[in-house]
């Protein structure tokens, strides 16, 4: 988790998740504020780290979902694509940005 607001709180917050579901977490420190998008660049070294399958999920932790997640990978893994998103239409795309895709979804 890539975190700038509130390091020592989120620390802890997390080290109680990690307890209560028996995962690790792992924290990277966001200097300066880096963007939507700019974690990702920071997290890169680890995200195949011990990752035989190469997967692995991009959230914003801002956004809180029911998700199913095992139904994701397998359509992922299905269609052998480079990505797949998950994405929900709003009235208002201004705030969030806007995906473009053909009738087939891609």
């Amino acid at each position: 988790m890539s975190i700038n607001y509130q390091q020592i709180v989120m620390q802890e917050e997390l080290r109680q998740y990690e307890q209560e579901y028996n995962v690790e977490i792992k924290c990277l420190i966001e200097r300066e504020a880096l963007g939507t998008a700019g974690p990702i660049g920071l997290a890169a070294p680890h995200l195949l780290e011990d990752n035989k399958d190469g997967l692995f999920f991009v959230l914003n932790s801002d956004i809180v979902c029911h998700y199913e997640f095992d139904k994701m990978i397998e359509r992922h893994q299905q269609h052998q694509g480079v990505a797949t998103l998950c994405v929900k239409e709003v009235e208002d795309p201004s705030k969030f940005g806007v995906v473009v895709a053909n009738e087939s979804g891609q």
